[in-house]
C-alpha cells in the first residue's frame, strides 16, 4: 500500500508518495507519542488528585488539633474555676473553724485553722483518670459544702449558747460594799411585820457605783413607788434586773449597756434606812432568789 500526498511548492505540482514501511513507522511513532502523552497526562492528574486528597486531609487534622485545643483551654478554665471555688469554701471554713475555737476555748494548737492538716499514709501507684477528674472534684466540692454547713450549725448553736450565758445575770452590782439583806421573809423595817423580800440589798457607801450584772436595754430609770431612783435593764432570754434607792441615775430608757458598766450611783431614795442598793433578779417577770447569779462568776 502507497500513501500519495499531492500539494503545490512555489506554484507547481507536488506529489509525494510514502511506502508502507515508512507508513508504519510513523504511524507507530505517533501511536507512542500519544500513548507516553497519555500516560503523563494520566500519571500528572493522579499526583495532583492525591496531593489534593492530602492536603484537604491535612486541613481537617489541622481543624480537629485546633477544636481539641480550644476544648482543652475551655477544660482547663473551667477547672481552675471550679478550684477557686473550692479555694473560697476553704477559706470560709478556715474563718468559721477558728471562730469556733475561739468560742469554744479550745486548743488553738490542737484545732490551728491558718496551717494545713496533719495528713500522711503509703504511696499508692493508681491514679486518677483525667475522665474521673471532673467527678473527683465534683465530690471533694460537695463534701466541702457538707462541712461547710454543719460548721455554720454548730456555730449558730455556740453563739446562741455563749448569748444565753452572756444575757444570764453575774455577779455582784456592787464593787464594794456587804450584804444587809437576803432574799425571802423578813421583819420589814418600817411596819415590824414578817413580810416577803423579793430582792437582795447589799449596803456601802453613798455615792459609791452601781453597776449592771448583765448587758442589756435600760427599760426603766426614773422614780418608781417602793424602789425611789430605780434602774431596769432587760437582757433577753427573759432575764431583768432592778437596782434600786439610787441617789442619781446614770442611764437613761434605750440605752445599751454592758457588764459591769456604772449604771448609778448609791443612795437611799424611796422607802429605805440608809444608803444601799435593792437588787432584784426576774426572770419571765418573776422574781427569783438573786443568790445563785450573785455567786455565778461566768
Amino acid at each position: 500500500m502507497n500513501i500519495i500526498f499531492v500539494g503545490k511548492y512555489r506554484g507547481k505540482p507536488v506529489r509525494w508518495q510514502m511506502g508502507l514501511t515508512v507508513s508504519g513507522v510513523l504511524l507507530s511513532s505517533f501511536m507512542g507519542l500519544m500513548a507516553v502523552s497519555g500516560y503523563w497526562w494520566g500519571t500528572s492528574s493522579g499526583q495532583l488528585s492525591q496531593l489534593a486528597d492530602v492536603e484537604k486531609e491535612l486541613a481537617q487534622q489541622k481543624e480537629m488539633i485546633n477544636k481539641a485545643r480550644v476544648n482543652a483551654q475551655s477544660e482547663l478554665d473551667a477547672l481552675a474555676a471550679r478550684l477557686g471555688l473550692m479555694q473560697a469554701h476553704v477559706t470560709r471554713l478556715d474563718a468559721l473553724g477558728e471562730r469556733l475555737v475561739t468560742i469554744s476555748k479550745l486548743d488553738s494548737k490542737e484545732f490551728n485553722f491558718s496551717h494545713a492538716p496533719a495528713l500522711g499514709g503509703p504511696h499508692e501507684s493508681e491514679s486518677v483518670v483525667s475522665a474521673e477528674f471532673k467527678d473527683v472534684l465534683g465530690e471533694l466540692n460537695d463534701q466541702l459544702d457538707s462541712r461547710e454547713q454543719q460548721l455554720s450549725i454548730l456555730e449558730d448553736v455556740l453563739m446562741s449558747k455563749q448569748i444565753k450565758q452572756e444575757s444570764r445575770p453575774t455577779g455582784r452590782p456592787v464593787n464594794s460594799g456587804w450584804t444587809s439583806s437576803y432574799f425571802g421573809k423578813r421583819t420589814d423595817p418600817f411596819t415590824g411585820k414578817l413580810e416577803m423580800h423579793k430582792g437582795m440589798d447589799f449596803a456601802g457607801r453613798e455615792g459609791s457605783e452601781v453597776i449592771a450584772v448583765s448587758s442589756g436595754i435600760v427599760t426603766w430609770a426614773g422614780p418608781r413607788y417602793g424602789y425611789g431612783s430605780l434602774v431596769e435593764i432587760n437582757h433577753g432570754h427573759g432575764y431583768s434586773t432592778r437596782y434600786g434607792h439610787n441617789s442619781d441615775i446614770l442611764v437613761k430608757v434605750g440605752d445599751t449597756v454592758e457588764k459591769g458598766q456604772a449604771i448609778a450611783l448609791m443612795g437611799s431614795t424611796g422607802r429605805s434606812t440608809g444608803p444601799h442598793v435593792h437588787f432584784e433578779v426576774l426572770l419571765n417577770d418573776r422574781q427569783v432568789d438573786p443568790i445563785r447569779f450573785v455567786q455565778s462568776s461566768s
